[in-house]
């Protein structure tokens, strides 16, 4: 853990985050003061799971969207597997996503796509930071669709990313607030929280969810959609 800090000029406290992140996600197992690479078949196993779950949320996701809509879709491999299920007519598509509007321009039902601008943070893949929040709140939308790293049962979405001002923006412009979130995540208390259950008003996930967890979630309000 020391050498690591030391490697990328951070603390330990931070490395212990990205570790635990990364062996939430299927890249690695924690051992005492570091980890170890997955296997390889095991690795590539999960993978392929959570390539499937990810397909089924952004199906069931893309049934949630209307023609002329006006959509948020943010930066995450999650949200970005909705963007191939796109096939609405007259869609307004905003995104902080260099390589999501890159799909999304490349789309034959042809949406038209802007982008929020702002600062370009290397960790998330995204923009982030006042500007892009300004040209957020320049516009009002349909739907939000986003992602998370985990899910709180007591407080909501969470993330081990510290820049979550923008999402809050994000779901003040939108009408509705759906979370794309893959079954193994629900439960994952990150040290960031990002939208409390009163700002969501549909969760989609997969198959796998718990019937005890989902009855829980659906007590708070929310309404919740198991792709199959």
């Amino acid at each position: 853990m020391e050498y690591l800090a030391h490697l990328f000029e951070t603390s330990e406290v931070t490395i212990r985050k990205d570790l635990t992140a990364l062996e939430e996600s299927g890249f690695l197992l924690r051992r005492y003061g570091g980890a170890i690479k997955l296997p390889t078949e095991m690795n590539e196993e999960s993978q392929e799971q959570l390539s499937k779950q990810k397909l089924a949320i952004a199906s069931a996701a893309a049934n949630q969207i209307r023609d002329h809509n006006r959509i948020i879709i943010d930066s995450g491999s999650t949200t970005g597997t909705l963007v191939k299920a796109l096939h609405h007519s007259g869609l307004v598509v905003m995104t902080n996503s260099l390589a999501l509007a890159n799909e999304l321009i490349a789309l034959e039902c042809e949406p038209t796509v802007l982008m929020t601008g702002g600062t370009w943070d290397a960790r998330s893949e995204s923009f982030q930071g006042k500007v892009a929040a300004n040209v957020l709140r320049s516009y009002d939308f349909d739907q939000l669709f986003i992602g998370a790293d985990g899910l709180d049962l007591t407080r909501g979405t969470t993330t081990f990313n510290e820049l979550i001002g923008l999402c809050q923006v994000m779901a003040e412009v939108s009408r509705e607030v759906i979370v794309m979130i893959e079954s193994q995540k629900i439960g994952r208390k990150m040290p960031n929280l990002e939208l409390e259950w009163q700002q969501i008003d549909k969760l989609i996930t997969d198959d796998q969810l718990d019937p005890n967890v989902k009855q829980q979630i659906e007590a708070l309000g929310v309404e919740v959609i198991v792709a199959k």
